[in-house]
């Protein structure tokens, strides 16, 4: 296991469906508990109002709202394959979720399939942020793992080079065939705030951290930070979809949430 991070506990036992509007999880920082009804808490609503409305226009939206001790960042994105209608109503989910499971906290976090959405009371514009993360990997167990992982590496250096370049925006994804029945397929994003350098930092700790541990040699792996995104699978999850998919796909996932 990495030294980089300790297992705090494991969650739940899950179905994956990348049209569901179930939070894949969210972060709550108790250590930044606010008064409800505070001028702060009054400024993440606004902050929040203003990210649900510019978001789905261009995919991606950083902004502040308020001055001094009640200032408040945020941010939210969302996956650059997904369309806008999709994109307007996942960011809506999350500006709604936030505030349910978070009232009390100036520091949250909340991911889905198709959107993530963040606010601080502490900037974190442009910096990269791995101090907290969601992981799921899938129960079943590849047959040939040295095959497996070649291929792997290979789609994810090309998925990878192809998110730092400026004209994909942080977006990087592709499919690689395994057997003529079997198809892997490979998807990253960072956020919008982050330079080249800063995104390809990112990418790396997600996967390097994670590949070789609790993802090791399974049929699938998404890894979630605050900062950037991982994920393959051998069935297509990205858009646009491909005409043939898997007659049976092993979708359970385990989850688990993980500190450095």
């Amino acid at each position: 296991m990495s030294l980089l991070f300790k297992i705090i506990f494991l969650l739940l036992i899950c179905y994956s469906n990348a049209e569901s509007q179930e939070p894949l999880g969210q972060f709550c920082n108790e250590n930044t508990n606010i008064t409800s009804g505070s001028k702060l808490s009054a400024n993440i609503d606004k902050l929040l109002a203003e990210l649900v409305s510019e978001t789905p226009s261009t995919g991606f939206i950083s902004a502040s709202f308020g001055k001094e001790q009640d200032r408040v960042y945020g941010l939210s994105q969302c996956r650059r394959d997904v369309s806008k209608e999709d994109c307007s109503i996942c960011i809506q989910d999350a500006a709604k979720e936030v505030r349910k499971r978070c009232p009390n906290q100036a520091d949250a976090r909340i991911w889905y399939d198709y959107c993530f959405l963040r606010y601080s009371n502490e900037s974190f514009i442009g910096k990269v942020d791995t101090s907290f993360g969601i992981i799921y990997w899938n129960l079943g167990n590849v047959s040939d793992p040295e095959a497996f992982n070649r291929e792997l590496g290979s789609l994810m250096d090309e998925i990878k080079a192809e998110a730092v370049m400026a004209k994909n925006k942080g977006l990087g994804k592709g499919k690689t065939k395994l057997s003529s029945f079997v198809t892997l397929y490979g998807l990253v994003q960072c956020t919008g705030d982050l330079s080249d350098v800063a995104c390809a930092q990112c990418l790396a700790i997600a996967e390097e951290s994670n590949f070789n541990n609790l993802c090791s040699n399974r049929k699938g792996c998404r890894v979630l930070y605050s900062s950037c995104y991982v994920r393959y699978e051998l069935y297509p999850f990205f858009f646009p979809l491909d005409s043939s998919i898997p007659s049976e796909i092993n979708n359970t996932e385990m989850m688990a949430i993980v500190y450095p």
